[in-house]
């Protein structure tokens, strides 16, 4: 049965933009690749992003996942990183007083035209804060900037 079961990695984006990875499976040595595919997708440094396995504080004990590493992690957490991205550009949106599909991301910002006027640019961390109840949130989005993707492989 716990080849059959499901594994989860939640990403959570802090006020302050620093994100934690959590997982349900065990280390397996490829931490620091798995930050890097946040970083990657998201924008920043990859220092910015801690990586819990076994993260027993998010997902508790006993909880019936499979906690045995998987190659499918790498697709789960780019995943989850583009979940935080595309509720991040409703925001920035919002923020910006723009339509979401006129931004334009640029490496951990989205921006009105070029990007060139930073009165026209959020960042990731301006977005995070601003998730985290600066700001008004659009219509049907929640606060906070977290994503969680459920896989089996």
């Amino acid at each position: 049965m716990a080849d059959e079961a499901y594994r989860a990695v939640f990403l959570r984006v802090h006020p302050t933009g620093k994100m934690v990875l959590s997982l349900t499976t065990d280390a397996d040595g490829r931490e620091g690749e798995y930050a890097q595919i946040v970083a990657r997708e998201l924008g920043v440094p990859a220092l910015d992003v801690k990586v819990v396995p076994a993260d027993t504080d998010r997902f508790g004990n006993g909880h019936g996942f499979n906690t045995a590493p998987s190659d499918g992690a790498l697709a789960a957490i780019a995943s989850a990183s583009g979940k935080i991205k595309d509720k991040g550009r409703l925001l920035a949106g919002m923020a910006l007083q723009a339509d979401p599909d006129s931004l334009r991301w640029l490496n951990g910002a989205w921006a009105i035209g070029d990007g060139g006027d930073p009165a026209q640019v959020k960042t990731i961390e301006d977005v995070a804060l601003y998730a985290h109840g600066t700001g008004e949130l659009p219509p049907g989005v929640e606060g906070g900037l977290d994503a969680q993707t459920v896989y089996r492989d």
